[in-house]
């Protein structure tokens, strides 16, 4: 038998990462062979990872990559927060950010094929992490922004990487691309502008939002408040020609009413209309980026912002680690009994 020396485990251990003693525990399976020693700890690695693949990974980290015209977002999950404060994971989103952006996969399938730094595929690497750290390790998504020469990438990661974005703006420098990822990472935008909303999504977070009126009013009521009304539109795209003269005319009526002269109506009215469509267009400013405030000079909406750049928001990609995924509920009573035993 090969003597297995303590300069053959770190040598191992550099290749693949691995704990001391399962490197010397590959070396004496197979005699010493090093590259035997590599494909011994591969495949303990892939048995390891499918121990752990029903596991919810939610933790972890987003990862944000320029190359050249080619910008890369991914999403890197653990399953706790501390794992993702490890070197080695935060090395991992790194390099495969980098070679996705590099690589630019068609799809999933494609991405884990792509090949890393070191040799191995991108599907391995995530195998000998899961392995290695003893957590599950998971690329749960990627996504490609492409630019020409005439236009800038803003890219912006925060909470040390908890929210990634990229954002390609036409006609403006790179310190105008990146406040505006900033602010996209502050304000969870949905789409670029009203237009790309669809009707149902409206009418849902109509609904949302109008049940957040009634529980409001509850609270009110208890402190005899007037109550707050219903938001009857929540989107430019329903404030159609025929919906804004009716209001007009619904605001003349007011007036009217209160006993205000006739001939000073036309400064008032301006004012109201601009409140009724501030008011009928509250899912707009959640979720369309154009109709926002802007987060650095709230007097001006991020269109406005835009306008007055002369620039064009062209694309733009928000990941936040953990979104849509359920995660696990602790009974952390249970555990520490279940310790105890």
């Amino acid at each position: 038998m090969a003597q297995i020396t303590a300069k053959l485990v770190k040598e191992l251990r550099e290749r693949t990462g691995a704990g001391v003693m399962d490197a010397k525990k590959a070396l004496v399976e197979v005699d010493g062979d090093m590259d035997k020693a590599i494909q011994y700890l591969r495949d303990k690695g892939m048995a390891k990872a499918a121990k752990k693949a029903d596991r919810v990974a939610a933790e972890g980290l987003t990862g944000v990559y320029v190359n050249g015209n080619v910008a890369a977002i991914t999403e890197v999950n653990s399953e706790t927060d501390f794992v993702s404060s490890n070197d080695k994971f935060v090395n991992l989103v790194k390099d495969a950010t980098k070679t996705i952006a590099e690589g630019q996969p068609a799809d999933m399938e494609a991405a884990k094929k792509l090949k890393m730094d070191d040799g191995s595929t991108l599907d391995q690497a995530f195998v000998n992490a899961t392995a290695t750290i003893g957590e599950k390790i998971v690329l749960r998504r990627f996504a490609l922004e492409k630019k020409n020469d005439d236009q800038e990438f803003g890219a912006y990661q925060h909470n040390g990487g908890q929210i990634g974005v990229i954002t390609v703006l036409e006609g403006a420098d790179a310190a105008t691309a990146k406040h505006l990822a900033m602010h996209i990472a502050a304000m969870k935008p949905k789409v670029i502008s009203p237009e790309e909303l669809d009707d149902q999504f409206i009418t849902d977070q109509l609904a949302v939002m109008n049940h957040k009126i009634d529980q409001d009013n509850e609270s009110r009521a208890l402190v005899h408040k007037k109550p707050l009304p219903h938001l009857v539109y929540g989107s430019e795209k329903q404030l159609t020609d025929d919906v804004l003269a009716k209001a007009k005319e619904d605001i003349k009526a007011e007036l009217k009413e209160e006993g205000k002269p006739e001939k000073i109506w036309d400064r008032i009215i301006p004012g109201k209309m601009q409140r009724f469509i501030d008011d009928n267009t509250q899912v707009d400013k959640h979720f369309a980026v154009l109709s926002q405030d802007y987060i650095m000079d709230d007097s001006k909406t991020v269109g406005e912002f835009l306008k007055e750049k002369r620039a064009k928001l062209v694309a733009f990609q928000r990941f936040e680690v953990g979104e849509g995924i359920e995660k696990k509920q602790e009974d952390f009573a249970a555990e520490v009994r279940e310790q105890m035993k």
